[in-house]
């Protein structure tokens, strides 16, 4: 007799084979997305430090906020030279604000426009920098 085909055992360890490696291969993938995410939050902050910078350049202060706002929503969607705005500001220093690419968000306070901190949270440790990390005119924290 010649059979020709796979027999059920043949069949099962193909299958439980390709289940093992899409299991590594979503893993590897969950920690990729969250370095991706860290790496852009640490990107936006120096994107919106520099302009910050520009902004204090021309208005000799940083834009004042007595409590911390959450930045790229509402009032904080837009820096010109008057400081943050809704979208469609015109003449911008970052005509769109980021927000957090993931569930968090940026904070920005400045008391007294002398100095500023944004603070987000990253997810794991990227560029040695790991959890609450905050942006001054100084770098990042």
């Amino acid at each position: 007799m010649n059979k020709k085909g796979f027999t059920l055992i043949e069949l099962l360890v193909v299958i439980a084979i390709i289940g093992l490696l899409s299991t590594l291969a979503v893993v590897a993938l969950g920690s990729v997305r969250e370095k991706g995410r860290d790496t852009k939050r640490l990107a936006d902050l120096k994107q919106i430090s520099t302009a910050l910078e520009l902004y204090n350049t021309e208005n000799s202060a940083f834009p004042t906020a007595a409590a911390a706002v959450t930045l790229g929503a509402g009032n904080f969607a837009c820096l010109n030279a008057s400081g943050f705005a809704a979208t469609g500001c015109t003449d911008a220093f970052m005509a769109i604000v980021p927000s957090d690419p993931g569930t968090g968000s940026y904070t920005y306070l400045s008391a007294d426009g002398t100095t500023f901190t944004i603070t987000a949270t990253l997810e794991g440790i990227v560029e040695g920098l790991e959890g609450e990390t905050t942006a001054t005119p100084g770098g990042l924290q």
